[in-house]
């Protein structure tokens, strides 16, 4: 049987433990790093607001994992100790398996993602990524609320958050629409996106980025018990 890339992006909120969960931001790296089978991860803030955002949210963070396959991925959620307190020590888990579908451009030098032959009628996940050139953030930031009110606007998307691995600088967006579609519709069809995208090109904006989608094989909330 091919062993297939298994992709997890897990939300983690906090109710308590939050100075803990942002000191995990830097601590946890060792304890990812002895993980067997984990080819790639990402720990990862998130914002208040829409898609990007300069207001950070202390009660949720995320972590995006990429393994060999789906029993590393078991095996080692089942005994890391570094992987099990974030489900201690948390109130909620929102957990989704990705299958890579499309994906575009570099995440800190690497392609991470192995891309797979679509499944169909699932909802699509898409995480984009960029790291800011600093001569641009500023220009960047006066335009963020337009990009946030176009998604806010869109149809079609069930969720959307903001990640990202250091504020201002490295920035990210996770959205769930209902389909390809509906993406297709965003992209070509919002005037407020459309002229995003334009402006990105135009000056410069981004110093690496990457543009991901994903089928959600499945989705699973784990509330406070």
């Amino acid at each position: 049987m091919l062993m297939r890339q298994a992709v997890y992006l897990h939300f983690f909120s906090y109710s308590k433990h939050r100075f803990w969960a942002f000191t995990q931001m830097q601590r946890a790296h060792t304890g990812l790093q002895q993980c067997k089978g984990l080819q790639f991860y990402k720990m990862l803030g998130t914002g208040a607001g829409a898609g990007f955002s300069l207001r950070p949210d202390f009660s949720t963070y995320a972590l995006l994992t990429v393994w060999d396959n789906e029993q590393c991925k078991e095996k080692a959620f089942d005994k890391a100790a570094v992987l099990q307190a974030f489900f201690d020590r948390s109130a909620e888990q929102r957990i989704y398996s990705l299958r890579p579908i499309h994906t575009h451009g570099k995440w800190s030098g690497q392609s991470p993602f192995e891309v797979q032959k679509p499944l169909g009628d699932k909802p699509i996940g898409v995480i984009t990524r960029a790291t800011l050139n600093p001569s641009r953030l500023l220009d960047f930031w006066r335009h963020v609320p337009q990009a946030s009110r176009a998604i806010k606007q869109a149809k079609g998307v069930a969720f959307f958050k903001g990640i990202g691995e250091w504020p201002f600088v490295q920035q990210a967006t996770f959205s769930i629409w209902e389909s390809a579609q509906a993406i297709r519709t965003f992209a070509y069809e919002s005037q407020a996106h459309a002229s995003i995208v334009k402006k990105t090109r135009e000056r410069k904006w981004y110093k690496e980025d990457m543009f991901n989608r994903f089928e959600i094989i499945s989705e699973t909330i784990n509330p406070a018990t």
